[in-house]
């Protein structure tokens, strides 16, 4: 119809895949974090003298018995951090961030 590839860009294609592109980031984000504490747990990611939560959930074990709240901080931490970036690419989705 004559419309510029530019135009037909930013007006039509890029508002509409705005949602699910953050919705993508979010979900890889978490993935991220996940595989991150994941490989720290077992060792094999991030090395102790660094911070990570899988490093401090390893540690946490050792303390079960004594500690059990070290195990429980850490652990929830890595839930509501994933939690949280999940409902705000949901948030996202929907429109719904401002309010």
């Amino acid at each position: 119809m004559g419309v510029k590839d530019f135009r037909i860009l930013f007006v039509h294609i890029l508002p509409n895949i705005f949602s699910v592109f953050w919705v993508s980031v979010m979900i890889g984000f978490n993935n991220a974090i996940l595989a991150e504490s994941g490989m720290s747990y077992l060792g094999i990611g991030v090395q102790p003298p660094e911070a990570s939560l899988g490093n401090m959930l390893s540690d946490a074990q050792g303390y079960l018995q004594a500690a059990p709240w070290y195990a429980l901080f850490v652990g929830m931490s890595i839930v509501w951090v994933v939690l949280g970036f999940s409902l705000f690419g949901e948030g996202i989705r929907r429109g719904k961030v401002s309010e």
